[in-house]
């Protein structure tokens, strides 16, 4: 048997080590699975949407019973508490409201009339049989069932291959699988690095990718040349604006909290902040004690305080943004400095000062909890500034409602958050998309996210008894 991603092990982050080898499957295994899935899928689509609606939730009960293990699990993988549990409530949330809407968003529409005499349409709804989900390292579950759960409502089967540096929460999340068979049957569960998401592409109808725009490529044209279609959602470098007369009350702790939730893991943190010149110096000398305070969360895992570096090359990015912000003349008033305690690398929460865009860390993506504070002193320019990315992903706006909107309408990413940071992070029924290198396909969030995983036909009659006008004339 040919095994895939020979070699490869799992970091724990909180102590550096290697301490799991990768489980991947064999191409010969990978081929038997994916085989079985759609064998199983046609009964699972035929069942129709409330029947899937029924199971779902019985499949939420299965990860409200196991949610300890699965938090633990991803704890493990990541290194970090709170937002662990997070993932597991709002992968529930998902449940529930897929359950609860799905039936209603996949109801048939009735026959139409056309223009044409004698001629209808049947609309037909057919699903994607089998949708392969490579998912990220910064939210395992929540980043693998944000797309599995749709799919399935929609009649699909799926196959999640989490991120190599993160896999631990599958053994859990199999539990749920054996308590709901139903469920069992149409997903798959694989560990694997590149070679297996390489292997995986040719073997499934579409492909949903969460991470970075490098790997997203990739994807991408493996899905081009085997006529799949392909969803990504891609890096992002969301800036923050903070206008003249913003409510600094709100728009410091939302910053602080948009830039260093996960540690700033995160494609939708805020990784760059433009603030008037007329409000500049207030901004850094409230957001620097704060961001001072929270500290990191060692060694006691059950504290606030950032939690480590998941991802080990992400640790080298993050040291090579600073070193080329300090040498370009920036200064940190909070934080500043990678720690490595029994293992893990932590940064606390770095606020720099007199940035600007020559530097890495204002036009490449960090991943970290770092907040480079820019002046700005019109909205000609703050627009050109948060427009001056490769990325379009989301971005957030503080002050006057109307002027927040305004501005907002002329940034080019997906999700603008007006007074407020991230919100895509919180609430998922804002529809959109990403712009620029951030992602391509159709929106993850909201209702219409769900149109992502099947295609429309059509079912033309023609009732008429006689002969169509169009036809051959009759010799």
């Amino acid at each position: 048997m040919t095994q895939l991603d020979q070699g490869v092990h799992v970091r724990n982050p909180r102590t550096g080590m290697n301490d799991r080898a990768l489980d991947a499957p064999s191409h010969e295994e990978l081929v038997k699975l994916t085989s079985r899935l759609r064998a199983n899928q046609k009964r699972w689509q035929d069942a129709g949407p409330a029947h899937r609606a029924e199971v779902l939730l019985r499949w939420r009960d299965a990860l409200i019973a196991h949610k300890d293990e699965l938090a633990q699990a991803l704890t493990e993988d990541t290194g970090r508490r709170t937002e662990s549990n997070i993932e597991v409530q709002v992968s529930v949330d998902g449940l529930n409201r897929w359950a609860n809407q799905a039936v209603e968003l996949l109801d048939e529409e009735t026959i139409q009339h056309t223009t044409m005499p004698g001629v209808s349409v049947a609309p037909s709804i057919r699903p994607y049989p089998l949708v392969g989900i490579i998912s990220p390292w910064n939210f395992p579950l929540l980043l693998a069932l944000i797309d599995a759960i749709p799919a399935l409502a929609a009649g699909c089967a799926v196959i999640i291959k989490p991120s190599e540096i993160t896999p631990r929460f599958l053994e859990p999340l199999a539990k749920t699988l054996i308590d709901v068979p139903e469920i069992g049957e149409v997903v798959g569960l694989i560990e694997g690095a590149g070679e297996t998401g390489a292997a995986l592409i040719p073997l499934v109808d579409l492909v949903c990718f969460t991470g970075s725009v490098e790997t997203g490529r990739i994807v991408a044209e493996n899905a081009a040349r085997n006529f799949i279609p392909a969803s990504l959602e891609l890096g992002g470098k969301d800036p923050a604006i903070v206008l003249p007369g913003a409510n600094l009350d709100r728009a410091v702790p939302g910053i602080l909290w948009g830039a260093t939730a996960n540690s700033g893991q995160s494609c939708l943190s805020i990784e760059r902040v433009y603030v008037h010149e007329s409000l500049h110096d207030e901004f850094v000398s409230r957001i620097s004690p704060m961001a001072a305070a929270l500290g990191v969360n060692f060694p006691d895992l059950e504290g606030r305080g950032i939690g480590p570096m998941i991802a080990e090359d992400q640790i080298a990015t993050i040291a090579s943004h600073l070193e080329d912000a300090y040498a370009k003349g920036a200064i940190a008033t909070a934080g500043g400095e990678m720690k490595f305690l029994d293992g893990g690398a932590y940064l606390e929460p770095t606020i720099l000062t007199n940035v600007n865009h020559s530097m890495k860390v204002m036009t490449e993506e960090t991943f970290g909890p770092i907040i480079p504070v820019m002046k700005f002193t019109s909205d000609e320019e703050v627009l050109a500034l948060a427009n001056d990315t490769i990325y379009g992903l989301s971005a957030a706006i503080f002050g006057e409602e109307g002027r927040a909107k305004k501005i907002g309408r002329q940034i080019d990413a997906g999700a603008v958050s007006i007074n407020d940071a991230a919100l895509t992070g919180v609430m998922h029924e804002g529809e959109k998309q990403a712009f620029k290198l951030s992602g391509i396909g159709g929106s993850r969030m909201g209702k219409i996210s769900i149109r992502r995983f099947y295609r429309r036909q059509s079912l033309l009659i023609n009732s008429s008894t006689g002969r169509d006008p169009w036809w051959w004339p009759e010799s």
